[in-house]
């Protein structure tokens, strides 16, 4: 049988430290998502030797064919002059991929493993792209339940190019699972690498798929994105952009000199990785909100304002103003993500307390859950704590706000924000914000999910309904979730369902 590879990685969600988490001295909490991208690498006998053919069956026109051409210690991916159109991310993923390969396992071992040709299919849970149309062509309502509804890996219908994404971080998951998969199908990184968090070959592949990234992007961004495709759910801080710096040429792609930067013991890779999990018994809702952003835009924009307002100025002057906003968020966030992990430990202290609490409270809009002067004091703990989280994140959106108004940034624009009141207002519903950078394109909501919520609607139902009735913003739910697999691994073609189909060679 054809030896063959897969790889999956998930998207994210950055609940705190949008803009922040650019700068090393302050971190940020990403939630890895439920919605992963697929790599799927097979010998391909029909495409010849040293030939590599890549596929995204869910657009239109995307198939990519490249050769691979080996001299003395180096490799070059050329692209095929049959090629309709380019893609960078893949191109540049598979180039520095490959000449990382050749320099740790040599020229002869990367002509080996080429010698069939490659068939590399690429697929992302149907999240990560708008189902507006798709809903609609059905004639179903926009609903976690019509979603449901849609085939796997469903078709966009559009070229790569047109496609409507919801910024779960559709490239940082693609670039990991391709890079991750081209590691492990090329032998430079052994298979079982993803089964652990801190591996050897899992640090490598996030320090190649952090490269990749950001050679792609013309930047070295903040990297949390990869970083949650990598590691999963976590509180990030970032690595010194200077340990890439070297690297950001065309010589370097196809230079000998890879590894000796990206190698995992590193130590000018100093991001910081802490575990996280949202608590027990809760759930991350997102909506797709259709209005759009210009991400790198926005935060042009508030890093421009940042520099004009430098850390060193007189009290009360703007200057002063930044720096105490900056460091107050950051004191916020610190506590939004402590206050969480607290949750979770209350819950391994005591379940049954603990669910009994989260039932409670998913019944009550927030100003309410201290109100019970009866509640059992083996459960107050719990509803304290969830209070905070109410407290900290409603804080978090304010100052957040204000940064956007000091900036001239829509951060939390006024629109988004009467659709977060209107649903944090809703009984269980634990707090929200935009992600990341903010605008116009989504909302996220942390809501009570409790076991059991009868006689009561459950919060998640509620807020479906807010959703579904508001007109002033078009919303559409999705159906991701926080995933609890992890980071990049490796999975059976066959435990996925619809990926075989997916991915089928043509």
């Amino acid at each position: 049988m054809p030896r063959s590879t897969v790889v999956s990685a998930p998207g994210k969600v950055l609940v705190s430290g949008g803009y922040l988490v650019l700068d090393p001295k302050y971190s940020g909490t990403v939630v890895s998502t439920s919605s992963r991208f697929y790599t799927v690498i097979r010998e391909e006998v029909a495409g010849g030797a040293n030939s590599i053919r890549v596929r995204s069956p869910q657009f239109s026109n995307a198939t990519w064919g490249y050769s691979v051409s080996t001299s003395g210690t180096g490799v070059t991916v050329v692209d095929s002059p049959t090629n309709t159109s380019k893609n960078k991310f893949v191109h540049l993923a598979l180039q520095i991929t490959l000449a990382l390969v050749a320099e740790t396992n040599g020229i002869t071992s990367v002509n080996e493993t080429l010698s069939k040709g490659l068939d590399i299919a690429i697929v992302g849970d149907n999240d990560f792209y708008s189902q507006r149309e798709k809903l609609a062509s059905l004639q179903l309502p926009r609903t976690l339940g019509s979603l449901g509804q849609i085939p796997p890996f469903t078709p966009t219908g559009v070229p790569l190019s047109q496609v409507h994404k919801t910024g779960l971080g559709s490239s940082a998951a693609l670039i990991t699972s391709l890079v991750s998969g081209l590691l492990i199908h090329f032998s430079s990184i052994p298979a079982d690498s993803l089964d652990s968090p801190a591996s050897d070959g899992r640090l490598l592949a996030h320090n190649v798929a952090q490269y990749v990234h950001c050679y792609a992007q013309g930047k070295v961004g903040s990297g949390f994105d990869v970083a949650a495709a990598v590691f999963g759910s976590h509180i990030y801080t970032r690595f010194n952009p200077a340990v890439l710096h070297g690297l950001m040429n065309e010589e370097s792609i196809h230079s000998q000199g890879l590894y000796q930067v990206l190698a995992p013991n590193n130590s000018a890779w100093d991001h910081v990785v802490e575990p996280f999990q949202l608590p027990p018994l809760t759930r991350l809702m997102l909506a797709d909100v259709d209005a759009g952003s210009d991400t790198p835009s926005l935060v042009g924009k508030v890093l421009k304002w940042r520099a004009e307002n430098p850390e060193q100025g007189m009290p009360f002057s703007p200057a002063a103003r930044t720096l105490a906003l900056w460091t107050d968020i950051d004191t916020l966030n610190t506590r939004l993500a402590e206050t969480l992990m607290d949750l979770s430990n209350l819950y391994k202290k005591d379940v049954t307390s603990y669910t009994s609490a989260v039932k409670y409270i998913a019944s009550l809009q927030s100003i309410q859950w201290s109100a019970n002067p009866y509640q059992p004091e083996e459960e107050r703990p719990v509803i304290t704590k969830f209070i905070d989280t109410h407290t900290i994140s409603q804080t978090i959106r304010a100052r957040m706000k204000e940064m956007g108004n000091l900036s001239d940034v829509p951060i939390e624009p006024d629109e988004q924000t009467k659709l977060l009141d209107s649903c944090i207002s809703l009984a269980g519903i634990v707090g929200g914000g935009v992600p990341g950078a903010g605008g116009f394109d989504a909302i996220w909501l942390l809501v009570c999910d409790p076991v059991d919520a009868t006689p009561d609607i459950p919060p998640l139902q509620r807020v479906e309904q807010v959703w579904s009735e508001y007109t002033e913003l078009s919303v559409s739910p999705l159906s991701v979730v926080e995933s609890l697999a992890g980071g990049a691994r490796v999975v059976p073609l066959s435990s996925i369902p619809g990926l075989a189909e997916a991915t089928a060679s043509a």
